[in-house]
């Protein structure tokens, strides 16, 4: 599973979830949009409707990649041990993966029960050029939770700086797949 706001979806997301279900073996990654941000105000929120719309269409382009709307369904904040608990629920048996970036990694011990975060599920970490992997393994470590490096190239695209780009009337295309630059400018999101 690979959570985040996803607004927009972009390659970096794609290609983690790519390289992920390579590396890891995985059946499926299902990308999760987060329904009601528990920590901080999703910037420039086009609604969650909207946002797991352009989830759709990114999973749409890569083979055993799918679009969950798991915590969209749900009331209040989207925390992750609650999403995990339901994705138990809903398929006891399965091999529970949480992809997530270095950064998310290294901020772990601050999220809503972590501890039932790595209990439920194996982590499997991305690199972010600007967070050291030795301070990432420390956190892992004071939460004994298990995990792997997920090795991808680096991918110099974030959702923020898409939304920057569509801003200026700058170009997105081959940042995102193209179905989902079709719906920003279709809807007018971002102030394209």
């Amino acid at each position: 599973m690979l959570g985040s706001a996803f607004n927009p979806p972009h390659l970096g997301h794609l290609v983690l979830a790519q390289e992920a279900r390579w590396q890891l073996g995985l059946e499926r990654v299902l990308l999760m949009p987060t329904g009601v941000a528990p920590h901080k105000t999703i910037a420039d929120d086009p609604g969650a409707e909207v946002r797991a719309e352009m989830a759709r269409l990114a999973a749409a382009s890569g083979d055993g990649v799918e679009a969950s709307e798991l915590e969209l369904r749900r009331d209040g904040p989207s925390f992750s041990y609650a999403t995990l608990e339901a994705l138990r629920e809903e398929e006891p048996e399965a091999d529970l993966v949480w992809l997530m970036g270095a950064d998310a990694a290294l901020a772990l011990e601050s999220w809503e029960r972590p501890e039932r975060v790595v209990e439920l599920a194996r982590l499997a970490i991305a690199p972010r050029a600007d967070v050291m992997r030795s301070d990432v393994d420390a956190v892992l470590e004071r939460l004994g939770a298990r995990s792997a490096a997920i090795d991808m190239p680096t991918i110099g695209v974030s959702s923020s700086g898409l939304r920057g780009r569509v801003r200026e009337g700058r170009p997105i295309r081959h940042l995102v797949p193209d179905p989902v630059a079709e719906l920003i400018e279709e809807r007018g999101l971002y102030g394209s």
